[in-house]
């Protein structure tokens, strides 16, 4: 039987791959369209979904979440840093170093880091086994978001590889 650490890295390679395979389709004249002016693009939420795969792995190797003294300021940089990913291979390279760099964290992890809770400095905390599976979960819930922008300019197709 699988391990846990096992099981999230399968997860986050797995759901890279098909948020990577459901983006090839978007077509480049609609990387940047949005359904409404204040809505995220699909370039947009594939840097945002690239992007947190390096946050996750930074998350897990610190054993600690983010805890942004000015999260006015921590939303503004990660916005920004999100809106400065404008092409298909840059999010491509980012997402797949950044699950390299997930699974590397995974392996890092100790029985005892594995059941430890991480407080966010907010009075929430997360269960570090909770953490583990985000990588793999977070490209899920973005892919729908891909699948949903594919649909506003009629694109009917299933793309099964």
């Amino acid at each position: 039987m699988d391990s846990l650490v096992d099981l999230c890295k399968k997860s986050a390679v797995q759901e890279m791959e098909m948020f990577l395979r459901n983006f090839s389709h978007v077509p480049d004249d609609k990387l940047t369209w949005t359904p409404t002016p204040t809505a995220k693009s699909a370039i947009r939420i594939a840097a945002h979904t690239a992007l947190y795969s390096g946050r996750f792995a930074r998350m897990i190797n610190e054993r600690k979440l983010p805890a942004p003294e000015n999260l006015t300021e921590w939303l503004a940089q990660r916005d920004a840093e999100e809106i400065a990913v404008t092409s298909r291979a840059e999010m491509e390279a980012i997402f797949r170093k950044g699950t390299d760099e997930v699974l590397a964290a995974l392996d890092d992890l100790t029985p005892e880091d594995i059941e430890m809770s991480l407080g966010s400095g907010q009075g929430w905390s997360m269960p570090m086994s909770h953490l583990m599976k985000l990588p793999g979960w977070h490209a899920t819930l973005h892919t729908g978001q891909i699948d949903f922008l594919q649909t506003c300019w009629d694109d009917q197709e299933v793309y099964l590889g």
